[in-house]
């Protein structure tokens, strides 16, 4: 069963940098999006930034030059990194690893960031 684990969240300042991570255990085959994703208090979870398969990025227009997206297809992993942080970015934030089989994706359980004024 394929499980997917987001890490290097924490509580950080206004203008800091983070990088979050996204593991996952079991092997996901003919992957086609990885994908960030977060949710703020009381709004929908909304799209970070997505890498597909050809290597062609998108990020929100409220994160572009700021985050930038990485992956290792062969480890099945993927990265946020995440800089001049602001308040707004406050949220949990998720990794959505697609696949041919899978194009929902799968999900993983949320790493939290909070950027302090």
């Amino acid at each position: 069963q394929v499980q997917l684990v987001e890490s290097g969240g924490g509580l950080v300042q206004a203008g800091d940098s983070l990088r979050l991570s996204c593991a996952t255990s079991g092997r996901i085959f003919s992957i086609t999006t990885m994908a960030w994703y977060r949710q703020a208090p009381g709004k929908q979870r909304e799209l970070v930034g997505v890498i597909t398969r050809d290597g062609s990025t998108n990020y929100a227009d409220s994160v572009k030059g700021r985050f930038t997206i990485s992956r290792d297809i062969a480890k099945n992993t993927v990265d946020l990194q995440m800089s001049s942080l602001k308040p707004e970015d406050t949220a949990v934030y998720y990794c959505n690893i697609g696949s041919l089989l899978y194009p929902q994706g799968y999900w993983g359980q949320g790493t939290q960031v909070t950027v302090s004024s």
